[in-house]
């Protein structure tokens, strides 16, 4: 069950990254489903699935609300899928990426000459961790993971919109807002912590995770602002099946940037300046476990929000997924061994190879009986 909590959480830590650039404050994720990540069992794969939604209507100027619009509504849909394999014990790697059915700008009045959309894949990222730290007293347990990522535009970043100047009938082309963009264009940095405490008799567990994303250039001569979140996390079980979180977690955006000595023509039709926020969320969420799957929900409530100049900000925002997990590959035994490893804390949890308790994280001993 603490596995299933550690993917639930990294579902979330990933869904952050929407990068509310250029008017758009409630953009979609180009990964949705990372969960405050620790690391899986060793040889365990994960497959793991879930679908964003995002709507907003709603803008602010500084942390007020305001009637001033330069668009009518903002919206996503975004699927996201996660491919990830515990290689050892401490180590797990992972391969991320995700596909937008539509992501849209609608014009002022609904005015279609204004109206923006796309859709098509985003970024493939590619994420590994290691725990550097576990320990289990028998009613604790505890352990730190780092990871370092980097994520690789496979998406469109220079999507253009042509417009028939009526007087001479010649078709010219804007470059259509970010907001609408597969992917920001550039290669990016992700640095990342995952912190975590679990009281295995109360059932009961915390947990923490910090993300800094250093955004690169693109070819286009843009910079999306740099990225940074802290969320912290607190899950109980009830039922063995079914389980609860709650999730506070403030963001940080920067401000975008333009490289004016790239962009000689087709200047973009947005402002810069209009980018870059701040912003607190309550996150309740549900999971419900059976066998090797777990299904979750979770919808993000916003509690604060700041952006520079008047920016759609973030309104309703849902997300719900599947993950499903199994021991791929088992170490050949002889006839009778099966189950030779165990916990000393969870006899009932044995295994055919060295691995961790899914229950506490104790590493397994050998049963010398076998």
């Amino acid at each position: 069950m603490r596995v299933l909590f550690l993917t639930l959480a990294c579902i979330i830590v990933f869904s952050k990254f929407s990068f509310g650039q250029c008017c758009a404050g409630g953009s979609g994720s180009p990964v949705a489903g990372g969960t405050s990540q620790g690391v899986l069992l060793k040889n365990q794969l994960e497959l793991n699935t879930n679908f964003q939604f995002i709507k907003s209507d709603k803008f602010f100027t500084g942390s007020k609300t305001d009637t001033a619009k330069y668009f009518d509504e903002f919206r996503s849909s975004y699927q996201y899928f996660r491919f990830a394999y515990g290689v050892t014990p401490e180590f797990t790697m992972s391969v991320e990426t995700g596909n937008y059915f539509l992501k849209e700008e609608t014009g002022l009045y609904n005015d279609p000459s204004r109206t923006y959309r796309s859709k098509g894949f985003g970024d493939l990222i590619i994420f590994p961790r290691y725990k550097v730290f576990n320990y289990c007293t028998g009613r604790t347990t505890n352990e730190i993971t780092l990871g370092l990522g980097y994520k690789i535009p496979i998406g469109k970043y220079n999507d253009s919109t042509g417009r028939v100047e009526p007087f001479s009938g010649t078709t010219y082309y804007i470059t259509n807002p970010q907001a609408v963009q597969m992917t920001s264009g550039a290669q990016d940095v992700i640095f990342y912590a995952f912190l975590f405490r679990g009281y295995t008799e109360k059932n009961f567990r915390v947990f923490a995770n910090l993300m800094y994303v250093k955004k690169g250039w693109n070819p286009l001569g843009e910079k999306m602002g740099d990225y940074a979140s802290v969320g912290i996390f607190a899950g109980k079980t009830f039922f063995k099946h079914l389980g609860t979180t709650l999730q506070l977690r403030g963001e940080w955006v920067d401000k975008m940037r333009l490289n004016e000595n790239i962009l000689m023509y087709a200047y973009p039709n947005y402002d810069s300046e209009a980018t870059g926020y701040r912003k607190v969320f309550v996150t309740p969420q549900l999971n419900y476990s059976i066998n090797n799957f777990t299904l979750y929900a979770f919808s993000e409530i916003p509690v604060y929000q700041y952006v520079t100049k008047t920016q759609v900000g973030t309104k309703y925002q849902f997300m719900a997924g599947l993950s499903y997990k199994l021991i791929a590959f088992k170490s050949k035994s002889k006839k009778g061994s099966e189950g030779e490893y165990y916990c000393p804390m969870h006899p009932e949890i044995k295994s055919v190879v060295k691995t961790n308790c899914h229950k506490c994280g104790m590493d397994l001993i050998k049963d010398e009986n076998k």
